[in-house]
């Protein structure tokens, strides 16, 4: 998994990293059913290609590199691979 979204998306689902994304790997999109339904969006760990994209046009700055997803947030990797083991 190359990038983790975290805890500040929660609330917030801003778009603007699904918009960055040149590999449409950040779900759910709005135009999705479940988006409604989701609390964070999510990066598919198999699609990402590592770009970085995402990570300054998020306004919260809920996307991490791996490597440097902070400890306090470490769950959201697992939290993100569920997601799509679904």
């Amino acid at each position: 998994m190359a990038y983790v979204i975290a805890e500040p998306c929660i609330g917030t689902k801003d778009t603007a990293c699904v918009d960055a994304c040149p590999v449409d790997c950040i779900h759910p999109r709005k135009d999705e059913s479940n988006f409604n339904d989701e609390e964070l969006l999510f990066i598919d760990p198999v699609e990402c290609i590592d770009c970085g994209a995402c990570v300054p046009v998020c306004p919260v700055s809920a996307i991490f590199a791996l490597d440097d997803l902070p400890e306090k947030w470490s769950h959201f990797a697992q939290r993100n691979a569920d997601f799509y083991t679904r």
